[in-house]
């Protein structure tokens, strides 16, 4: 870790479109700025964590979606597939043939 010591103002470069600038000093906090390039994404370290571990479940549930359409894939192939029940139609005929509107003719 590279350890610098900046005054009010001062600022670093890194690479060579990278800067971080020193804007404030309240007590113990510092209000840094940073201009970078639109493409390099900046995060407080503690946002930067969170996104990580969504990102390590999303990853394990793709695994398991994607186990799952091997299973069903598998299954076809091989016609053990489960049966997809007939989906009801809820409907009352009508003398003339035609299904019911439901309003009671």
């Amino acid at each position: 870790m590279l350890i610098l010591t900046r005054k009010l103002g001062e600022s670093i470069t890194i690479g060579d479109s990278i800067r971080v600038s020193v804007l404030g000093i309240r007590g113990r906090q510092v209000r840094l700025g940073i201009d970078a390039p639109s493409d390099v994404v900046v995060h407080r370290e503690e946002i930067y964590v969170k996104i990580q571990e969504e990102n390590r479940k999303a990853v394990g549930n793709v695994k398991s979606d994607l186990l799952g359409v091997v299973k069903l894939i598998k299954g076809k192939i091989s016609g053990d597939a489960p049966k997809k029940k007939p989906s009801v139609v809820d409907f009352k005929d009508r003398s003339d043939g035609r299904p019911s509107s439901g309003g009671g003719n």
